[in-house]
């Protein structure tokens, strides 16, 4: 199984919002990703909009639609009423469910899915009724995955962020990869697709990859950008599609 790759445009989109100019180009940037190879393109727009707005989700699927209609787009977000109301409007391949706060600078944490299952089916059950794949936000914990699979989702989401941050501990890095692939085999008895992000890097997808080989999806956002400032958007998706283990 190839283990695809979502580009995040969230840091693009703070970027462009520090000045009141249409540069850089969210729409732009995403175009060189997909042209370069990239499965799909990811949002995670928050109430406040200051990052993706609004606005750009419609561009998004336009492009995606004339130009790459074999590509996905990607939601994120806190399932408000308002928050399932645009993604309705948009009609994205997958929608991303995440515990967020809106005051949070960054997805931190995946859902309780013993605590929060009778508030996540119903909203599940809208969105894949309405044609699109969902995916929620987990944490690595392989006793939260019968849970998960309650809610009628389609994928979990791990959150990564404990694994990134291990980046100069090899030791801890070995114990984080460990508990994402147990939990990572839960939901594979159970049926459920996986996916990953959070401050995944071209260094440490390879280890996740080969723990997870039917890891399907890793959306990518801060690590892409931060490299894409030094190799350029298209160079960049390459390097972390070979991370990924695709042959280009």
């Amino acid at each position: 199984m190839t283990t695809e790759l979502s580009v995040n445009l969230n840091a693009v989109a703070m970027l462009r919002n520090r000045r009141d100019l249409p540069w850089p180009s969210v729409t732009g940037l995403g175009r060189i990703a997909l042209a370069g190879g990239a499965h799909g393109l990811t949002v995670h727009p928050r109430p406040d909009q200051r990052h993706i707005r609004f606005s750009d989700l419609p561009e998004i699927r336009a492009l995606i639609d004339a130009e790459f209609p074999q590509a996905e787009f990607n939601i994120e977000g806190y399932p408000t009423p308002e928050f399932l109301d645009l993604c309705e409007s948009v009609s994205p391949e997958q929608v991303t469910l995440v515990p967020d706060d809106p005051a949070q600078p960054t997805s931190d944490h995946g859902w309780d899915f013993a605590a929060e299952g009778d508030f996540l089916r119903p909203i599940v059950e809208r969105l894949k009724a309405g044609g699109s794949r969902v995916s929620l936000f987990a944490d690595a914990d392989a006793a939260q995955m019968q849970a998960a699979a309650e809610t009628g989702c389609d994928r979990v989401e791990f959150y990564t962020g404990p694994y990134g941050a291990t980046h100069d501990d090899a030791a801890a890095a070995a114990r984080e990869i460990e508990r994402l692939g147990e939990a990572a085999d839960a939901a594979l008895a159970l049926g459920l697709g996986l996916n990953a992000g959070h401050d995944l890097t071209v260094a440490n997808l390879p280890a996740l990859v080969a723990r997870i080989p039917a890891l399907a999806e890793v959306s990518i956002g801060h690590g892409l950008t931060a490299d894409a400032l030094e190799y350029g958007m298209a160079e960049t998706v390459r390097r972390f599609r070979r991370a990924c283990g695709q042959a280009i």
